[in-house]
């Protein structure tokens, strides 16, 4: 994959993730910076970084879940590296949301 095409992928991810709507606020994930760090690999990879809008969020696990599942229906997208920070429980559901899918 080119930079050109990298950063058309990027762009069209950060599209699909304005249609994720945070329950709590009624807004999306990209508007309420949700989602810092953006990256896409030449490999179609994306990688970034979850932060949920309170240390305590009850939403967290839901919608992480939520952006996981958006980014991987972007056509271009092959893999997902996720980092959640800024929740109390960023460790566990940082490895639950890399974890493959086992079918």
């Amino acid at each position: 994959m080119s930079e050109m095409e990298g950063s058309s992928l990027r762009e069209s991810v950060l599209n699909r993730l304005t249609k994720v709507i945070d329950p709590g606020t009624n807004a999306d994930v990209m508007r309420m910076r949700l989602i810092e760090d953006l990256q896409v690999d030449s490999a179609g990879v994306v990688s970034y970084t979850f932060r949920p809008a309170s240390p305590l969020c009850p939403l967290a696990v839901s919608l992480a879940i939520e952006i996981k599942r958006a980014i991987t229906e972007v056509s271009g997208v092959t893999g997902q590296e996720i980092f959640v920070d800024g929740y109390v429980g960023a460790e566990d559901l940082t490895a639950l949301l890399n974890k493959e899918v086992e079918e």
